[in-house]
């Protein structure tokens, strides 16, 4: 067009390289071919002209939530004839029609974050991952830490539900090896914490989670109860989190893990990893928190428990053993997420794994033989029907090996056999090296025979030491008296 400013039509459609009909026939009409072209009507007649504005439109206004596709049955089921071929123009109407008659919709707005202002937590279920501990599957969540800003996270296995106790332990371990604390620490609502509790322990609970807070200088908040936008900037990084995870098991090429610690240093490298990305923005809001207290608060609900005639106490639906000179004395116990700290006035006696009941209710047992087993050998009957046998083996070999014993012997001979192994195991410290020997007899379909066990784990002769002890003579005491009165003197 460029060239019809200056020159005739002819020597305008030489230099743009057409011909010169074209050239008079743009100088006529300078209008584009797409803009001749008129709107192409639809080339089959509208199958939802009797039932969109008559019937469909109704059900939108009455149930603004319903799926299109339901609205498709119903539309079927009414109008058969119409045919399944509806669906696609059905579902792009009702879009249509919502963009302009639906109703207003939720707004996320995004936040902007400042340095050592607000740090979340939240817990995830990792059961999808099918970890598992020395072949037994691991029933547990992951308590997760991050700081808002910089993108700081601490993860913390939690063998049970989302306590105050798994949140004050996981908060804690964050914030000390963080070294700082955030101005503002926010979670969600707790429901697992608070489900099951009448008033005053919900009231209790969140006092403890506000004394929690106040300690390190902490504005306490929670996100309302079902919406997790809110606690968003925790939420998405959970997915994150456990997909790096899950990568990282696949690489290890299996989920099983010889302990509980051997699991925990495993999350904790992945979580370390990172955090090394972000190091930057960490070392910048860490210069932004606040400082720490000098000690940790506690972390630990404390309950006061009496050992009964069976050698234990209950606690939260789990029995519990302890050494027998216990009975009938009252404990302090110090109730961690993973274990029990049990205490005599302010003396620490012994450290219990914490066990949970089954789903159903149902209870369950946390024994150690080795607090039964002197009781257990003047009565080795009670083995046969003892209400937690099952949990007093401590291993598989010697459970198998019982049930091997009553196949063979008579009850009473089975008993007195396997109490017999039981406390040879507990006096010659092998419980390890005997189950083993257990299993190999098993193996060959052998009883166990005690006599040649235990010569096979008495003490070596040549490991026992010789002590020899020389007594001074009484003569050396007189020289120490007359030095003393020497001293004296001078």
């Amino acid at each position: 067009m460029k060239y019809r400013q200056t020159d005739t039509p002819p020597a305008a459609a030489a230099k743009a390289s057409f011909s010169t009909s074209t050239a008079y026939r743009i100088e006529k009409d300078p209008r584009l071919p797409s803009q001749k072209k008129g709107a192409r009507g639809s080339r089959r007649p509208d199958p939802l002209a009797d039932v969109f504005e008559a019937e469909v439109v109704p059900m939108l206004k009455a149930a603004p939530g319903v799926r299109p596709v339901a609205i498709f049955e119903e539309i079927l089921r009414r109008h058969p004839e119409l045919g399944a071929g509806i669906r696609r123009t059905l579902e792009r109407r009702i879009r249509a029609w919502r963009v302009i008659h639906g109703e207003e919709q939720e707004v996320i707005f995004r936040q902007t974050h400042e340095p050592g202002q607000v740090g979340l937590s939240d817990f995830t279920d990792m059961g999808e991952l099918g970890v598992t501990i020395a072949g037994a599957p691991l029933d547990h969540r992951l308590y997760h830490f991050r700081l808002a800003y910089c993108g700081f996270e601490h993860a913390h296995v939690v063998l049970g539900g989302e306590s105050f106790v798994a949140l004050a332990e996981g908060l804690q371990n964050a914030l000390w090896s963080l070294g700082g604390a955030p101005r503002e620490h926010r979670t969600d609502s707790l429901s697992a914490a608070f489900c099951n509790l009448d008033r005053d322990a919900r009231d209790d609970l969140t006092r403890r989670y506000e004394d929690l807070c106040a300690h390190y200088g902490m504005r306490p908040s929670r996100n309302n109860r079902g919406i997790a936008h809110e606690n968003g900037a925790i939420e998405s990084s959970h997915g994150h989190l456990k997909r790096a995870i899950a990568d990282a098991l696949l690489l290890r090429g299996t989920a099983d893990f010889d302990d509980l610690a051997a699991y925990r240093g495993f999350i904790d490298e992945i979580v370390s990893r990172r955090n090394a990305r972000n190091a930057k923005r960490i070392d910048h809001e860490r210069a932004t928190l606040q400082a720490l207290p000098d000690r940790r608060t506690s972390d630990y609900e404390e309950v006061i428990v009496r050992v009964t005639s069976s050698g234990g106490f209950t606690l939260r639906k789990v029995f519990y053993t302890v050494p027998s000179r216990l009975i009938g004395h009252q404990l302090r116990v110090r109730l961690y997420d993973d274990r029990l700290d049990v205490f005599v006035g302010g003396t620490h006696l012994v450290t219990l794994p914490r066990g949970r009941p089954y789903p159903n209710g149902k209870h369950d047992q946390v024994v150690d033989y080795r607090h039964v087993i002197h009781s257990l050998r003047r009565k080795p009957m009670a083995l046969l029907n003892l209400v937690y046998r099952d949990r007093l083996f401590p291993r598989d070999a010697y459970r198998r090996t019982f049930d091997r014993l009553r196949e063979r012997l008579p009850d009473r001979k089975a008993c007195r056999l396997m109490v017999d192994l039981l406390a040879l195991a507990h006096e010659r410290g092998c419980e390890a090296e005997l189950a083993g020997q257990l299993a190999a007899d098993l193996d060959v379909g052998q009883l166990p025979d005690l006599g040649r066990l235990r010569a096979q784990f008495a003490p070596d002769p040549a490991c026992v030491p010789q002590v020899v002890v020389q007594l001074a003579p009484l003569a050396s005491y007189e020289c120490l008296i007359g030095a003393s009165q020497i001293g004296d003197a001078a």
